[in-house]
């Protein structure tokens, strides 16, 4: 089932000149001078967190030169349109912009798949690298977006994830996630040079009363010392991780700790959601 993409003008939603069969299909048609954001929707029609995807949209704009012109609630009803037109049902979708149209945006969407229900009980297999960075890691663009296919296109088997190391050697964020780690009964986690995900202000909100939060990236050296790590993204919640570079973390297994963030983060969901 084909991906449908829309460009939202002052003249309301008009058709593209493209096809894409998915989300990631459509990103190759688009301008490397941009930014985005990514998400999902539950019950059809319920978003979580859209006005902070659209402020952190609005930042990344300005990081890259140029002033977003959204109207939130013409972007709300445009969206609503085109999912319940779809007949999808939940969607997985990407606002998009650039410095050549910054009064239009680009809306794809596509059914919604849930990451693999193993992935979220059994925990994934991650590696790291060194060889890629982002001029400004805080803005969501699309020349990033289009950068890490080199990196996805190369992924080695069974890998689910490839995180970003920085020079001293901190693990500090996926190519499409943030990173944690619990070690010495603290999370650890990058305090800057990463991307804000949306999904990591709900991790650090749901764990407060559960774990110490420590803003600092893990070093890669410690990996043998995490007792347990995971990741977490805007359409795929908190993934265990528990294994990275081939060194297995803790028993090899989803840890207690990440149990129990994985059920307070799906509570935390449960009672922010809202409607377009």
């Amino acid at each position: 089932m084909p991906a449908i993409v829309k460009r939202l003008t002052h003249d309301g939603l008009r058709n593209v000149s493209y096809r894409a069969d998915s989300l990631n299909a459509a990103e190759d048609f688009e301008a490397r001078d941009g930014v985005y954001t990514v998400s999902n929707t539950y019950n059809v029609t319920q978003t979580l967190l859209l006005d902070a995807h659209l402020d952190r949209l609005e930042d990344s704009a300005r990081r890259k030169g140029f002033v977003l012109l959204c109207d939130r609630e013409r972007l709300r009803s445009a969206l609503r349109e085109m999912i319940v037109s779809s007949g999808f049902g939940d969607v997985r979708y990407r606002i998009s912009s650039n410095a050549d149209a910054p009064a239009s945006l680009l809306l794809t969407i596509e059914p919604y798949q849930p990451p693999p229900e193993q992935a979220i009980t059994q925990g994934v297999r991650c590696v790291t690298t060194d060889a890629a960075s982002r001029s400004d890691p805080a803005a969501k663009t699309s020349s990033w977006m289009h950068a890490r296919k080199a990196l996805q296109a190369n992924m080695p088997a069974g890998i689910y994830e490839i995180f970003l190391r920085d020079e001293h050697g901190c693990i500090l964020e996926g190519i499409t996630s943030n990173f944690y780690a619990v070690l010495g009964g603290q999370l650890y986690t990058a305090g800057d040079g990463v991307l804000a995900g949306i999904s990591r202000r709900i991790v650090l909100d749901a764990c407060r009363d559960v774990l110490q939060i420590r803003l600092q990236a893990p070093w890669h050296d410690d990996i043998a010392n995490f007792s347990e790590a995971f990741m977490s993204s805007s359409s795929r919640g908190i993934i265990p991780v528990v294994e990275i570079d081939g060194q297995t973390i803790g028993d090899g297994a989803v840890g207690a700790e990440t149990r129990n963030l994985q059920h307070r983060y799906q509570s935390w969901v449960e009672a922010h959601l809202e409607e377009l």
